[in-house]
């Protein structure tokens, strides 16, 4: 590359990095408050918070990656514009199809991005997710409960602690459980700890004495024990029974799945939807940046005002957008929708390439920018300004 395409790639995909970040965080912040819970009502660290919120920025950037490839290719053609560069560089011999050649490079390099993600970082960041979220699930004792407060884990069974001390015992254990219609157990035990192994998790209590009150008897069998083990393998969920979801499934496993698998049985127009969305994923950032510079490209002078340029490429990317999102949506039942995606792309991208190759120029016509002069004497007028003939 020479120099001038080496300051574009440069320029343009430092605002694609800017542009990723913020709106990666912006909208990473708004789906992490989602995940507070984490720390509030099953005691968790902001290590583990941050951790498991942090697993889906890959599934963001795959949505965002395209829209901030756009902006940045519009900031870098709006600064070439606004310092007469493009100018400059049409009058010594560049054609606009060479003028994009750079930003292809860029485009090229976020599509390639885009696919690794489509096709492994982000349906592993799922795995990681769920499979995190079984573990801490699966220590039901040790995060759900509370200091001082009464915890429902079943319709009729309820489980209080006074507090929790380190090496994760837990002090001053009261059960009450009312599970069985013949009979209500209370136990009450000095201390306890969580102990999970292939039979299930178990509550194993120490010190205490435990209150049968049996139908049809009126005196409770009180037991007292030194040691005793309670069941909660039922509200457990243990992490090697984690059944990973559509979204969960790497590219390669989408393409040929499992004839038995259940999820497949069950859903095969979401495996064809959720496959070939993945395959569209890096064709996106192509199309997008086709049309943005098919419609900012072209040099211009500095009375031909860009507004309606950049307004269109807007409407544009955000239409492929939107009906990407609904054939997505329809491919569940119509493989027809399939189709109308690549066909939507294939026609965008070769539209945009088109343009640029015969160097269009979008403007808009001459009667909506006189209406826009006139709006705009008017309003001068009526603020008192004067009129810049």
């Amino acid at each position: 590359m020479g120099s001038i395409d080496t300051y574009i790639l440069r320029t343009t995909l430092a605002s694609f990095a800017v542009v990723l970040v913020s709106l990666t965080g912006v909208i990473w912040i708004t789906q992490a408050l989602r995940g507070i819970d984490l720390m509030t009502s099953q005691g968790q660290t902001i290590i583990t918070f941050l951790g498991i919120t942090g697993l889906v920025i890959p599934a963001l950037i795959l949505i965002i990656a395209p829209i901030a490839l756009m902006i940045a290719i519009s900031h870098t053609l709006n600064k070439l514009a606004t310092d007469s560069e493009i100018i400059v560089m049409n009058a010594a011999g560049l054609s606009p199809i060479r003028l994009f050649v750079p930003f292809l490079y860029a485009t090229l390099l976020v599509a390639l991005l885009v696919a690794f993600i489509a096709a492994y970082l982000a349906p592993d960041g799922m795995r990681r997710i769920k499979r995190w979220d079984a573990e801490i699930t699966a220590d039901v004792l040790a995060n759900i409960l509370q200091p001082g407060r009464f915890v429902q884990l079943d319709q009729n069974l309820t489980i209080r602690i006074r507090e929790r001390q380190p090496g994760g015992v837990l002090a001053g254990i009261f059960i009450d459980d009312r599970r069985d219609p013949k009979e209500r157990i209370s136990i009450i035990a000095d201390r306890g700890t969580v102990l999970n192994n292939d039979r299930g998790s178990f509550l194993i209590l120490q010190d205490g004495h435990l209150e049968r009150f049996e139908t049809g008897k009126q005196e409770p069998a009180l037991i007292t024990f030194d040691r005793n083990a309670f069941d909660m393998s039922k509200f457990s969920r243990r992490s090697s029974d984690v059944v990973y979801g559509i979204r969960e499934r790497y590219l390669w496993e989408l393409f040929s799945p499992a004839p038995d698998d259940p999820m497949y049985k069950q859903l095969p127009g979401q495996f064809r939807a959720d496959l070939h969305d993945r395959l569209m994923a890096p064709l996106y950032p192509l199309a997008f940046a086709a049309l943005t510079f098919a419609f900012l490209g072209t040099p211009r002078t500095t009375r031909q005002s860009r507004n309606f340029s950049i307004a269109n490429a807007i409407l544009a990317v955000f239409g492929l957008r939107t009906i990407g999102f609904a054939c997505s949506v329809m491919a569940v039942k119509s493989p027809l929708a399939v189709v109308v995606q690549y066909l939507m792309l294939a026609l965008a991208t070769g539209a945009g390439i088109w343009m640029i190759l015969v160097g269009a120029v979008v403007e808009p016509p001459t009667r909506i920018v006189e209406a826009i002069n006139r709006s705009n004497a008017r309003l001068l007028r009526l603020l008192g300004r004067p009129v810049t003939p």
